[in-house]
């Protein structure tokens, strides 16, 4: 973006005080609000004034910090670089159009003009006052205004390659906008894609803890149910020896 046309940015919208800034902050990030006013020879309160009036169009973006020695906040300033295109093209698009809009007018209509104080008035107004001058009384001339639609075509055609270079500026902040979001979107797909797979080891891994705790807690299962299985025939043949005993038992005594 062309330098100049920033200034005239910010001449539009804060006057000539303000258009030092471009110099302090074009090209840096994150500018402190006490070096600015240092730089202008202003106070900080008159600087704060210029900086917000800019920053309500959007030209400029801060941030804040807290001082951690003095506690107070301090406001770091950075340029809007697309923003202000985009304001210099809105202002320099509308000055355009007014330009060819009194080209139009003067076209269309016939303007007269004072010979001794210069005054010009359209026809209707000239009818009004028959042709004569209500500042000095001198009768209106018809104005010849070949020199001014020419000084204004002339103009209105620097203004267009202004607005042309603009537009060219714009396209290139724009291009730098979408290769950055295109990084950011790129880094963050990248993230998730390793969140993904970080995620899909640690569910395999914990997939794997389950089965193995299932087989643990199935042989631990199994063992008990032979524990249980082995005393089951333990206590039936402990019954059936005890059975045969008393049977034994019993005929002795009848014998």
């Amino acid at each position: 973006m062309q330098i100049n046309f920033l200034k005239k940015v910010v001449e539009n919208a804060a006057g000539a005080d303000a258009v030092k800034i471009v110099d302090l902050l074009f090209g840096k990030k994150d500018v402190n609000e006490f070096l600015i006013a240092k730089k202008l020879g202003l106070t900080i309160n008159q600087t704060r004034n210029l900086l917000y009036r800019l920053s309500h169009l959007g030209i400029i973006n801060s941030i804040r910090k807290k001082d951690k020695r003095k506690g107070w906040y301090i406001y770091f300033w950075t340029f809007n670089v697309m923003k202000s295109l985009e304001v210099l093209e809105t202002s320099l698009s509308s000055e355009i159009n007014s330009l060819k809009n009194q080209i139009s007018s003067k076209n269309l209509k016939r303007f007269y003009k004072c010979r001794m104080c210069g005054r010009e008035v359209n026809e209707e107004t000239a009818m009004l006052t028959n042709f004569t001058c209500t500042e000095c009384g001198e009768i209106y001339d018809l104005a010849d205004n070949t020199q001014f639609l020419e000084s204004t075509r002339k103009t209105i055609d620097k203004l267009q390659k202004e607005l042309n270079s603009v537009k060219i500026d714009l396209g290139e902040e724009q291009n730098k906008k979408n290769k950055k979001i295109a990084r950011v979107n790129k880094k963050q797909e990248l993230e998730k894609k390793k969140l993904r797979e970080k995620n899909k080891k640690l569910r395999e891994k914990l997939k794997k803890k389950i089965l193995k705790f299932k087989k643990k807690l199935l042989k631990t299962k199994k063992r008990k149910n032979n524990k249980k299985k082995i005393k089951k025939k333990k206590v039936k043949r402990y019954k059936k020896i005890k059975k045969k005993n008393k049977k034994r038992n019993s005929k002795r005594k009848k014998s």
